[in-house]
């Protein structure tokens, strides 16, 4: 389980410490380095941890229960997932109704997937995948808006079209996701 938690940690922990870190023009970090630099040690290290949770996460699967999800919460699951992924494409952009409502729609999504997935998974290295997502959303939200970041601001042109665009790519990209991609990438099937 070292691979797992290094990733975890590596992974959560710099993403966190965004969200803490000094914004002070003579004490922030990232204007110290250079942007360039920075950014390109942030991606690799966060690849790193990515790449750790992926593999130790295969490499723990079969440790046990600590839950056993009926079956109406995999269907929940499925259900659940459309909103997010249609707020993940939303996030990415240029504003629409979705992005002005939720403010930061990446965070909403990362908690609707985590959560969905709590409720379908019972297994321990699942729980603690989603539960980390879902406590790292949360936290992240808190310190966003501390920063004071709101979201798109009140003077933020809204574009409907973007709206269409999000509905019909998260929806291609769920029927995607749980008809073929995710028994290929993930070892699971979504659907059966």
């Amino acid at each position: 389980m070292t691979p797992y938690f290094t990733g975890l940690v590596l992974f959560f922990g710099l993403h966190l410490f965004t969200g803490i870190r000094d914004r002070t023009p003579e004490k922030d970090i990232r204007a110290r380095m250079g942007y360039g630099l920075y950014m390109g040690l942030y991606s690799v290290l966060s690849l790193l941890g990515l790449a750790l949770i992926i593999y130790g996460y295969a490499e723990t699967r079969g440790l046990g229960y600590l839950y056993t999800p009926p079956i109406w919460a995999k269907h929940l699951n499925l259900l659940i997932m459309v909103p997010a992924l249609i707020l993940l494409v939303a996030s990415q952009l240029p504003t629409g109704h979705l992005k002005k409502w939720t403010r930061h729609p990446m965070l909403v999504a990362v908690k609707l997937w985590a959560l969905g997935h709590l409720l379908a998974n019972g297994e321990l290295n699942s729980v603690l995948l989603f539960g980390t997502f879902l406590f790292y959303a949360i936290i992240d939200r808190i310190l966003v808006k501390r920063r004071g970041d709101n979201g798109p601001g009140a003077d933020v042109q809204v574009q409907t079209l973007m709206d269409i665009v999000s509905v019909v790519l998260g929806l291609a990209l769920w029927v995607g996701l749980a008809v073929w991609l995710h028994p290929i990438l993930f070892g699971v099937p979504a659907l059966g």
